[in-house]
């Protein structure tokens, strides 16, 4: 699976972007699709996901209420609308899919990230 994400930015705070995941190579099915970030010098942190199969979604408790999954199946797309973003939501942003778990500890498959910058 090849994952292509873009959508990444600079934004002020309480500013929004959304964030989108194409894969190529295979469908979704199968797999839970989602994002993990990277700020620097910090460790990968897992930020939403949705299995593809279910619609379920999940998030880390740092992002409920602000960012949103969606998904668009005829594209093989999903999307992250990240809304009211923080500084400390600054990172790269990556896309992944996961046979196994919800929250993407796996990975079995990943893209080059998209830099989210949050700054005034």
């Amino acid at each position: 699976v090849q994952l292509q994400a873009c959508g990444g930015g600079l934004v002020q705070p309480g500013g929004s972007l959304r964030l989108s995941c194409a894969a190529s190579g295979r469908t979704f099915n199968g797999y839970v699709v989602g994002w993990f970030r990277q700020a620097p010098g910090k460790a990968r942190e897992f930020v939403a996901s949705t299995r593809w199969s279910t619609g379920d979604t999940y998030y880390a408790d740092s992002v409920k209420g602000r960012f949103t999954v969606s998904r668009e199946d005829f594209k093989n797309t999903v999307h992250l609308q990240m809304n009211s973003l923080k500084p400390e939501d600054t990172a790269v942003y990556y896309c992944a899919v996961d046979r196994r778990s919800s929250y993407l500890e796996y990975r079995d498959y990943w893209g080059q990230g998209t830099l989210v910058t949050v700054s005034s």
